[in-house]
């Protein structure tokens, strides 16, 4: 499977999600969908991307833009970290890294010396009509929320 591309349509993809469902891309044409693919439920980083984007979530929603969390975590730790933190949007849980090898996130990484492979914390940006519009790789977490929407306002 190839990787996406700036400019072009995103392959239609289906996953499963928190609140029981199934998130599939074609769904929702239509609408601006924001995927941002961090490493791990409850962890320091991961819980303050989240909260920015649940605080952020109204002005996404006037922007008519969707928002999904993607990690390779389990739809029961999903439940647990969204509850937790009062998400408003679903978490797509990615066990077997469908859309991680998609969107090309799964990067060698380092910790405490030891190298593994994550998820590099990635966002995406696609249009109303599957077109991926921006990418952001290596995201920092402080300011990172607002630069998007801004993104999803200027589409």
């Amino acid at each position: 499977m190839s990787t996406v591309k700036i400019g072009k349509k995103v392959p239609d993809f289906e996953a499963p999600a928190t609140g029981g469902q199934t998130i599939k891309l074609s769904d929702l044409k239509g609408k601006k969908v924001v995927l941002y693919f961090y490493p791990r439920d409850n962890t320091p980083g991961c819980t303050t991307e989240g909260q920015d984007f649940r605080d952020n979530y109204n002005k996404f929603k006037r922007a008519k833009t969707v928002v999904l969390g993607v990690s390779r975590d389990s739809i029961k730790s999903h439940e647990n970290f969204k509850a937790k933190h009062e998400f408003p949007f679903e978490l797509i849980s990615d066990k077997d890294e469908t859309l991680c090898r998609l969107f090309d996130v799964i990067k060698e990484k380092t910790l405490y010396g030891k190298k593994h492979m994550g998820i590099e914390r990635s966002t995406f940006l696609i249009d109303e009509k599957g077109v991926l519009r921006q990418e952001w790789r290596k995201v920092k977490v402080p300011g990172h929320v607002e630069e998007v929407l801004a993104a999803a306002k200027a589409l």
